[in-house]
């Protein structure tokens, strides 16, 4: 295979693979889930600034009013890290990586109820199979203890916002180049959770040098190598490809968490996430369209 065909796939794979080991920053860092977040955010902004300048020399300003796309997509995807990361705290990373990734769930809803967009009938199926594996999965961990519970639920919170992120972007993307549109999600998103750290009284100082050393891994590998690699295999390969690549990601957590976290999913876990794995994928090609979608990490 020629090498330029042969790039997509592994950057594809190297995109999964890096945003699988999210939640495990998320609990290296021993920081508050918002401050690892805001963290990710910052320093990922920085690095893609100069990027961010050359594009802008090489193509011209944007638009003014183009400019609430990336700001409203910033808003989604601060709510969404603030939620998700806090979630793992509470949760397995497994549970919280599944959970999160359901946002194909709710774009097809919210496109159906609000947008008005046809969705096929094997949409349902996929829903409903979606739905009911997740019920196993946090219907388990209520029973072992509510906190589990509630993590799963801030995840599914979680995937709500990631999904009105998607929603945004389709629109915005269509106009703005995927690195300026990238960069200023990623500064909208750094000032909203910046805002939610102050509200929720978290210090941004005073960590040790490890959460500082996982700041700065988590927003090298999950956020600039992790998101920018996928999206340029969204760029070359077929929906056929992606699809059930993406909705890999929680099976690699899920794997890597048991040398790494220590945390082996029970049987009704891995029965409760292989149907919901199943649903999202029968809903991710259900509801194929030209919007560009990224796992929720």
């Amino acid at each position: 295979m020629p090498r330029r065909r042969i790039l997509p796939y592994i950057a594809l794979l190297v995109g999964i693979a890096s945003l699988s080991l999210s939640a495990m920053f998320v609990r290296w860092a021993e920081a508050p889930g918002t401050i690892t977040g805001f963290y990710r955010l910052l320093i990922a902004t920085s690095l893609l600034t100069p990027l961010f300048i050359r594009q802008s020399i090489r193509l011209g300003r944007i638009e003014k009013k183009l400019l609430l796309f990336p700001l409203l997509g910033g808003m989604f995807t601060a709510f969404d890290f603030s939620l998700w990361n806090t979630s793992v705290q509470y949760t397995s990373a497994a549970n919280a990586t599944l959970l999160g990734n359901t946002a194909p769930l709710w774009v097809a809803l919210i496109a159906f109820f609000f947008l008005r967009e046809k969705i096929k009938g094997v949409f349902w199926l996929g829903l409903a199979l979606a739905l009911a594996g997740a019920a196993l999965v946090m219907g388990s961990d209520f029973l072992v203890h509510p906190s589990l519970g509630f993590g799963d639920l801030l995840a599914c919170a979680a995937a709500v916002f990631y999904a009105f992120y998607q929603l945004v972007t389709q629109r915005g993307r269509a106009r703005i180049d995927l690195f300026r549109y990238a960069w200023l999600v990623c500064v909208s998103a750094t000032i909203f959770i910046f805002a939610v750290n102050l509200y929720l009284g978290n210090s941004f100082t005073g960590y040790s040098t490890r959460a500082w050393t996982v700041f700065f891994a988590t927003a090298v590998v999950s956020q600039v190598i992790g998101y920018l690699s996928v999206a340029y295999a969204l760029g070359y390969l077929p929906a056929s490809v992606v699809a059930p690549t993406l909705v890999g990601q929680p099976i690699l957590t899920a794997i890597l968490a048991i040398p790494l976290l220590g945390e082996i999913p029970a049987p009704i876990q891995w029965t409760g996430g292989a149907i919901a794995l199943a649903g999202i994928y029968i809903v991710h090609q259900s509801h194929r369209q030209t919007r560009e979608e990224t796992p929720n990490a």
